[in-house]
């Protein structure tokens, strides 16, 4: 009886010590985010919401992530097939190259893509033949976002490619489907909500990219470059509203966008 009570209080111990670390993560998390808010009247968001230069910067930063997300799941997810599925010469370094992104530091990256893509680089020299350029465009917002991005959907998606029994896709197969029927019947459904999960880390990584895109494509200003302009220019108080309202709309779409990733799955399970 002794040895159960001490038991159960070391568990008891265990579980608070527990909820108090786990809230100190939580609340480092939590305050800076609710402290904008507390720093920022109402009336300097509807300013913000009014700006014309940052209705354009927003709309483009969502409007870039979206296009990066739509080429993380064109691009990605054969890759992530491959990877999960073959195996092939230099399979390791495929997959570790994969990694590096993540790794880079943000700006380290940007020059790395300019060298690339840039005026003087060897894409960059290429395109500029046929009247398109990388730097300070569309394009070049573009290219930053999805190399920093696209590593994470990757990832997501091939381990969800792993955890299928490949034994579906051969008795698929067996039953006269072609190898493309086979994974758009068969494997693709079973992994579809990894691809909505890869494809949100993948638009939320694009979307609040910065170091790259600076190097790479500093105009149109993309909303964080705009808040970093302002905050040099104008220091932090021109900033909080921008932040406050990137916030929230960023915060409503994930919600909505994590809404329907739980509908799938309820569906499937």
């Amino acid at each position: 009886m002794k040895m159960e009570m001490m038991g159960l209080k070391m568990k008891e111990g265990m579980l608070l010590s527990f909820v108090v670390l786990g809230s100190i993560s939580f609340l480092f998390l939590v305050i800076p985010v609710v402290n904008v808010f507390l720093n920022t009247p109402l009336d300097e968001i509807l300013k913000a919401i009014l700006d014309e230069s940052v209705q354009n910067s927003i709309m483009l930063s969502f409007y870039t992530a979206a296009l990066t997300t739509a080429f993380a799941f064109v691009f990605g997810t054969p890759l992530a097939y491959i990877l999960a599925r073959k195996n092939f010469p230099l399979k390791g370094l495929v997959d570790s190259f994969i990694d590096i992104p993540i790794l880079l530091p943000h700006t380290v990256a940007g020059i790395a893509l300019l060298t690339v893509f840039g005026g003087s680089g060897f894409l960059g020299e290429i395109f500029s033949y046929l009247g398109v350029k990388f730097v300070d465009t569309i394009l070049g917002i573009l290219v930053a976002q999805v190399f920093v991005s696209i590593p994470f959907y990757i990832k997501t998606v091939r381990e969800s490619f792993e955890k299928i029994d490949y034994r579906y896709y051969k008795v698929a197969r067996t039953l006269g489907a072609t190898p493309f029927r086979a994974f758009f019947e068969v494997e693709f459904p079973l992994s579809f909500h990894s691809m909505v999960s890869g494809a949100i880390l993948c638009w939320a990584r694009a979307l609040s990219e910065f170091g790259a895109v600076i190097v790479l494509s500093y105009h149109p200003p993309i909303a964080p470059v705009l808040i970093y302009q302002r905050f040099v220019l104008q220091g932090l108080k021109a900033t909080l509203p921008i932040t406050s309202l990137l916030i929230i709309l960023t915060v409503v779409i994930f919600l909505i966008m994590r809404k329907i990733q739980y509908g799938m799955e309820g569906k499937l399970s």
